[in-house]
């Protein structure tokens, strides 16, 4: 599928998730995930429940040879240990060596020097798609000095022009994750108003996101849709999950058990009711 933006609309972007969703759970995608010691657990299970196949695997001398033998690779940076840098460069250079899709989760970087320079060093080996909260990604674009910690201080839309010069300087795709998602790439905008609040109460709920973009990102491989294609349909798919989860959660507790059952639940046929995406034509820089 040829997803410019000539043939990209409302529309066309669901059926696009429900056709990923579907190939994913058909052919479930290997995805290597170098991420924080906070969430490792949580984003396996939420890998699982979707339907595709985890592995932690982020120790130097296997992180690059595991890259090219994956369907997806994540690489998160939410705690940089020494070991953890190393396997993230060595598992990045493989990915682009083998042509292995791969999200950068710039975690926290800003004013926090060993992750943000390890950030600027990823950058340069092209990630498939960024993705970040909104002062993540102005960090990275060198427009600001970053959040509180992973706390995003900057609202979605001021991190569009940032979100635009990383995906032109990376040819790959921006997703700025906040209230309404934003994914960027050179040839539209894709804005998503799902979700529930409760994600952002739970240790992992951003992070597992990216999980799950590097699952569909595999599942694409087999489509031939875009990554910026991709990243939204990870999104719709994880957003929607969370409002079902979000029912009857009485708390963050239970909406974090929840969600996994919900990700495991969600169905192609019941994305197209219930998805709220707006194509746009990208903005000129």
């Amino acid at each position: 599928m040829n997803a410019r933006l000539e043939h990209l609309s409302d529309e066309s972007v669901v059926e696009a998730t429900a056709s990923l969703l579907t190939a994913l759970r058909a052919e479930p995608p290997l995805v290597q995930c170098i991420t924080n010691a906070v969430v490792t657990g949580f984003t396996a299970n939420v890998l699982l429940a979707l339907g595709a196949a985890p592995a932690m695997v982020d120790i130097t001398g296997e992180a690059g040879l595991f890259a090219g033998i994956s369907s997806g690779l994540l690489v998160n940076l939410g705690t940089p240990t020494p070991e953890q840098r190393a396997a993230s460069l060595e598992a990045a250079n493989g990915a682009r060596t083998a042509g292995t899709p791969w999200v950068l989760d710039p975690v926290a970087i800003g004013v926090l020097p060993v992750r943000t320079a390890l950030a600027h060093e990823l950058l340069a080996l092209g990630p498939t798609v960024i993705r970040g909260n909104a002062s993540e990604i102005l960090a990275l674009a060198g427009r600001s000095a970053g959040g509180r910690g992973v706390d995003a201080l900057d609202g979605t839309e001021a991190a569009a022009d940032a979100a635009r010069e990383l995906a032109a300087r990376t040819g790959g795709a921006v997703a700025v994750s906040g209230p309404i998602d934003l994914i960027v790439d050179a040839d539209a905008e894709i804005r998503i108003d799902n979700g529930d609040a409760l994600l952002t109460r739970v240790t992992g709920g951003g992070c597992a996101l990216g999980a799950v973009m590097a699952a569909f990102l595999g599942a694409a491989r087999q489509t031939g849709h875009a990554p910026a294609v991709a990243a939204a349909a990870a999104t719709i798919v994880y957003t929607i999950a969370a409002e079902d989860a979000a029912q009857g959660a009485d708390g963050p507790g239970s909406f974090a058990v929840r969600l996994l059952d919900a990700l495991a639940a969600v169905a192609p046929a019941d994305l197209a009711a219930r998805a709220r995406v707006a194509v746009t034509a990208p903005v000129a820089a």
